[in-house]
């Protein structure tokens, strides 16, 4: 279990630092109507946190949290831990030259209890073991003092540029 603490967030978001031209609808500061999740180093630099209240249009049962939320938020969080963590083990600062980029190879995640609405929810992740082009990602999500998820996921250290021509060109 990751530690929790209070968390003075007094630093820039890493999504602000590394992609501010970013358009990804969970965390990409430049998307328009996005959730815009910001994602940052604890105190103790052991883990990044990420603070979230959903809004009402992400109800999943009455009064509880859409799951299909509750993966976009690991995803976004967890791949920002995975890239955080290769800025570190390379020795620079998160946004300098040349940019990281981590995509999903695997999510798994745990429902352990229902998440409430109306409830800030707290995501802290941290790196399993080395960083590597394969990177372990171990991600919990709390509504207060309940822990209500928990994945244990794989980010792959990616050439974007190159895996969107990829993409492109696979039709």
């Amino acid at each position: 279990m990751i530690s929790s603490g209070s968390t003075l967030l007094t630093q820039p978001a890493l999504q602000d630092l590394a992609a501010p031209d970013g358009v990804c609808f969970g965390c990409g500061s430049a998307h328009p109507s996005g959730l815009h999740i910001k994602s940052y180093w604890d105190p103790g630099n052991e883990f990044l946190i990420c603070h979230h209240t959903p809004k009402p249009e992400f109800n999943g049962w009455p009064g509880l949290v859409y799951g299909g939320l509750l993966a976009m938020l690991i995803d976004c969080h967890s791949n920002w831990t995975a890239m955080a963590n290769h800025y570190r083990a390379e020795g620079r600062d998160t946004g300098t030259l040349p940019r990281v980029d981590c995509v999903t190879a695997q999510l798994n995640i745990s429902y352990l209890k229902p998440t409430p609405m109306g409830v800030e929810l707290t995501l802290k992740a941290r790196v399993e073991g080395d960083i590597a082009r394969k990177t372990r990602v171990v991600c919990e999500v709390w509504a207060g003092d309940v822990m209500t998820a928990k994945a244990d996921s794989i980010f792959v250290r990616v050439d974007a540029q190159k895996l969107a021509s990829a993409a492109h060109s696979a039709s």
